[in-house]
């Protein structure tokens, strides 16, 4: 695995208006951007905790100019600029674009693109991507491919004149399938196409899709960024502040999915603690899948830290930490499954991820039909608990 915590240099070219935001130093480590990148002390009062400002309009000069740098909430707001710029420097982009859902990131980048477009989609790839393209943007005039990207190959199998985009999603939802960031943006350039990269699960203290040669990369900001379950929001970061991404941020401003102050205050304070935390869920994760892996009750367990997932050497060099999510396939189909779901006491039967809770979801059972997971799949959120009493649960719960 290559190092945690290695050196970014950031660029300030990527800073919106910043209301006297100092700039951010070149190399400095993912641990010391992720506290100091969104802001400095308070210039009205010194305080070191930033404030949270709910205004939606700001004041003008009597010609029009904008002397802080702000005009309306839609636009940007003191809390978006500061969201925006500690995500881009995590990342080593120029730019970044802050939005009220994951989705709604999402949703952007196909906006972006043109009726007659074609995109690459993985075939394991989180169910309400492919249900956005399917039901939303088929009768826009966007086109959809599904491949399995854990063979590179595929995609340029895959390739049509009018592709202009492959969406990766590594390591995947639900089924944690590794794909070759590397190697398929440079598929990708080569057909004159943009490489976008769900790095959710991730997160950029693990993986650095914009370093790898991706255009851009997409957060759930609920998950992981927060951390603590309690804010919902998504974001994107360009690795050039080019055209297509000035159109994002047209679909940002212009449609109004933004990210309100107080989310962005709240992913902002998450974010200060996001690499000790990724570095605790990893911990956590790999002694649980290590467990499971020898469980006579499991059938296979999905993580890309295990030596026998078909992925770990991809992961190994394009990851720095495994990450926190484990999907298990319990013996004895559907059942099986939902009985070890129903009996466990530690873990919190629930949707998301990424926060301190440890979760579990039958994930079949709230994807669309048709979405491909297996039946007696459960997806696991290893949270901040002692691995010690997770492993115990889980082993009561298989029985």
């Amino acid at each position: 695995m290559t190092t945690t915590g290695a050196p970014a240099s950031i660029p300030d070219s990527h800073l919106p208006a910043s209301g006297g935001l100092p700039p951010i130093p070149d190399h400095m480590h993912v641990e010391t951007l992720a506290i100091h990148a969104a802001h400095g002390a308070d210039a009205a009062t010194g305080a070191v905790a930033p404030p949270i400002y709910l205004s939606t309009t700001f004041e003008r000069e009597a010609d029009g100019s904008l002397p802080h740098g702000y005009l309306y909430a839609r636009d940007a707001t003191p809390n978006r600029t500061s969201l925006e710029r500690v995500l881009a420097a995590l990342e080593g982009g120029q730019a970044a674009a802050a939005f009220s859902a994951g989705m709604a990131a999402t949703m952007a980048v196909f906006q972006s693109l043109a009726p007659g477009d074609h995109v690459i989609l993985p075939t394991s790839v989180y169910y309400g991507t492919r249900k956005l393209l399917d039901q939303v943007f088929a009768r826009w005039g966007l086109t959809m491919s599904s491949v399995d990207m854990q063979d590179a190959d595929n995609v340029v199998g895959a390739l049509r004149p009018t592709t202009r985009l492959v969406w990766v999603e590594s390591p995947s939802n639900p089924l944690l399938a590794v794909a070759d960031i590397e190697r398929i943006a440079t598929i990708a350039h080569d057909a004159g196409a943009r490489c976008a990269v769900d790095n959710t699960w991730a997160t950029p203290v693990a993986q650095q899709p914009l370093a790898l040669g991706a255009d851009l990369v997409m957060h759930s900001t609920t998950k992981y960024l927060g951390g603590h379950g309690d804010v919902t929001g998504g974001a994107l970061v360009t690795r050039e502040d080019d055209e297509f991404f000035q159109r994002v941020r047209t679909v940002q401003t212009a449609g109004g999915a933004v990210a309100a102050p107080f989310d962005c205050w709240l992913v902002v304070r998450g974010i200060k603690t996001l690499p000790c935390r990724i570095r605790a869920h990893t911990a956590n994760a790999t002694a649980v899948a290590d467990f499971l892996a020898s469980h006579p009750k499991v059938e296979a367990v999905h993580y890309p830290g295990l030596a026998s997932h078909p992925g770990h050497a991809i992961a190994a060099r394009q990851m720095s930490a495994f990450g926190g999510m484990v999907s298990v396939q319990v013996r004895g189909g559907r059942e099986a499954s939902l009985r070890v779901k129903s009996r466990v006491k530690v873990f919190i039967r629930a949707t998301s991820l990424g926060g301190p809770e440890s979760l579990v979801e039958h994930r079949a059972s709230v994807e669309a039909p048709g979405s491909g997971t297996p039946d007696n799949l459960l997806r696991l959120s290893i949270g901040l608990e002692h691995p010690d009493d997770l492993i115990a649960d889980l082993d009561q719960a298989l029985g």
